[in-house]
């Protein structure tokens, strides 16, 4: 069996006032979602490594994920939270960067009010701290924000941007545009990855089907070839739509026709250089 690296995943102790985001939709998730039980699910399909991400705004997060990852060599990085928006952001960064296994920051953008809140100064002043630690950033956006998104890269041109799952495109009614196009645009920038992960949950989560998924996968393909593309799952929240075993086997399939260089890129390669997993 081949191994791979999940380069997105979440872990947490579930308490009602931490995780609102978790609607009445999400009741399966309001339980506890630790390590062993996502080994339990990841490791008999061939995952020996992964990211873990984080899933709340408050520096506590990073706290807990770090202290898992540094306790257990199987998370082999964390992308965590800090306040990127404050004026003392580089003490924050700070706290945290000698710490090996940080590998990188995300901020839920998609959530703020302000579809334009990754243009704001203060936020951007703070990302302009994350290349000399040789920290990463998440971008988690839905397809409406491409648009400020190029904008927002090219401020950062040598800063490395990590798209989380696709930009999330609407799979669920199998529109392509504008996300294809737009996605096609952010993927000219080299210092641009993405991630194929979180796709379930874009789709009917009582009635998708493994060619739902084809087009949104071939696109992302041919928008950054295998060499800029990874392997995640976004467990538990995909597993809103369905098991972990289904996302596992709608990627070997569609990546059959790879050579053995094109999927090891995004099975293993590309999460271990892009995160420096190695280091």
């Amino acid at each position: 069996m081949t191994d791979w690296i999940d380069a997105h995943h979440h872990l947490w102790k579930y308490d009602p006032d931490q995780y609102p985001w978790m609607s009445d939709r999400m009741s399966g998730l309001r339980q506890d979602h630790g390590l062993d039980m996502f080994k339990g699910v990841a490791q008999p399909l061939g995952v020996t490594g992964s990211v873990a991400v984080q899933a709340r705004q408050i520096v506590e997060e990073t706290d807990y994920l770090m202290h898992i990852a540094e306790h257990d060599d199987f998370v082999r990085g964390v992308v965590g939270w800090l306040p990127l928006i404050a004026p003392d952001v580089e003490e924050y960064i700070d706290r945290f960067a000698h710490r090996p296994k940080l590998k990188g920051l995300r901020h839920v953008l998609h959530d703020e009010p302000d579809a334009f809140y990754m243009l704001r100064d203060d936020f951007n002043n703070g990302v302009t701290k994350l290349k000399h630690h040789g920290l990463t950033y998440d971008l988690l956006i839905f397809p409406d924000h491409l648009p400020q998104a190029l904008i927002f890269v090219d401020r950062h041109p040598e800063q490395v941007f990590i798209v989380d799952h696709i930009a999330k495109p609407s799979i669920t009614t199998g529109a392509m545009e504008p996300w294809k196009t737009g996605l096609r645009d952010l993927a000219k920038r080299e210092n641009v990855i993405c991630k194929i992960s979180g796709m379930m949950t874009e789709a009917r989560w009582d009635g998708w089907s493994d060619d739902d998924f084809t087009p949104y996968l071939d696109a992302v393909l041919e928008a950054f070839r295998p060499e800029r593309l990874m392997f995640g799952s976004d467990w538990p929240v995909m597993t809103m739509a369905g098991h972990y075993a289904d996302w596992m086997r709608i990627v070997r399939s569609w990546s059959a026709r790879l050579s053995g260089s094109e999927m090891n890129a995004i099975r293993i390669s590309t999460a271990t250089r892009i995160y420096s997993l190695g280091d």
